[in-house]
């Protein structure tokens, strides 16, 4: 019997692009890379909250752009009920996204987060307006969001951003700043700051 290896896809590829497997362990190993309380992927994929909700997403978004979007609403609300998690199956999610305990996050319809995000509890990526078309904000790729924190508007947040633990960020981020405060102030790390740190910005303050 031969069995085929599992290769990694390319990096740059988008999500809608990958095959289902491809993105569950994608999905999967970006958990275990980002929490070090993961101990294996049949841990991660049995227990963790955000890595349902994303995978629920993907499942809802695949069924959004093709037209069904009563059964993609349907999956968004049966997966807040489960996760906590309140994903629109509009949003634009990239790869290597990693939802931190998950409970309470909101990403709206027209909100676009980047490849390899990593956004923490109680993260709302909201609007500012009632109104039709683009009103929610676009995160760049490497960009962290504390826990509580608020990112409401059409604005856009660069890559490599960090954003602090309940901070109220209603304007643009340049890349590679750090938002904190309510309303957030952009402040510049005295260090450098990996992509792979997952703690607080304000500690870089």
């Amino acid at each position: 019997m031969t069995f085929v290896k599992h290769t990694t896809p390319p990096r740059h590829l988008p999500a809608y692009k990958l095959g289902v497997r491809d993105l569950l362990l994608e999905d999967l190993d970006t958990a275990l890379k980002r929490d070090p309380a993961a101990r294996g992927r049949l841990e991660v994929a049995l227990t963790y909250p955000g890595v349902h909700a994303l995978w629920a997403h993907r499942l809802s978004n695949r069924f959004w752009v093709n037209g069904f979007k009563m059964i993609a609403r349907l999956i968004q609300e049966f997966a807040r009920l489960i996760t906590g998690v309140d994903i629109h199956p509009a949003a634009t999610i990239g790869r290597r996204l990693f939802i931190d305990h998950a409970t309470g996050v909101v990403i709206g319809e027209t909100a676009v987060v980047g490849e390899d995000c990593l956004i923490f509890h109680g993260v709302t990526l909201g609007g500012q307006s009632m109104n039709r078309g683009k009103r929610h904000p676009t995160l760049g790729n490497e960009v962290m969001v504390g826990a509580g924190a608020k990112i409401l508007g059409a604005i856009n947040i660069g890559d490599g951003a960090k954003i602090g633990a309940n901070a109220v960020v209603v304007k643009d981020v340049p890349p590679g700043r750090i938002a904190l405060g309510v309303p957030a102030k952009l402040r510049n790390p005295k260090k450098p700051v990996s992509p792979d740190m997952n703690i607080d910005p304000s500690l870089f303050i």
